[in-house]
């Protein structure tokens, strides 16, 4: 089995710099225990692994060498902007991504990507 990964770094455009994550979109959810196989070889903070749904959105999962986690930021932001760059989403198309975290997007804002995480108040 082929299974493509991007090594793409977020918060930059300069090549090297930034915050890596790698991103694997493939066509139907892998296994758990390939995705953490695969994060581990890759040994990066946090490897996202991402499928379409049949609504046009997409799942989105996080894992560090270790473990899954439950948000992660800089993977996300990764994703949506493979998702761009490979033409799987439209320029002024929104991404969605269901996550553990609930749902997520991201849209191009001029130069940037914005994205929508959710926001726990702060307790006292």
């Amino acid at each position: 089995m082929s299974i493509p990964i991007h090594i793409i770094d977020a918060f930059t455009n300069i090549m090297f710099k930034g915050n890596p994550a790698a991103v694997c979109l493939v066509e139907a959810e892998l296994e758990e225990v390939l995705m953490q196989q695969i994060a581990a070889e890759m040994n990066l903070a946090e490897t996202a692994f991402l499928h379409p749904l049949a609504d046009g959105s997409y799942s989105l999962r996080w894992f560090t060498p270790q473990a899954e986690v439950d948000l992660c930021g800089h993977a996300t932001l990764a994703s949506a902007h493979h998702l761009w760059e490979i033409g799987h989403l439209g320029e002024a198309e929104q991404a969605r991504f269901h996550t553990r975290s609930g749902l997520l997007t991201a849209e191009r804002s001029g130069q940037g990507i914005m994205m929508n995480f959710p926001a726990e108040p702060a307790v006292q």
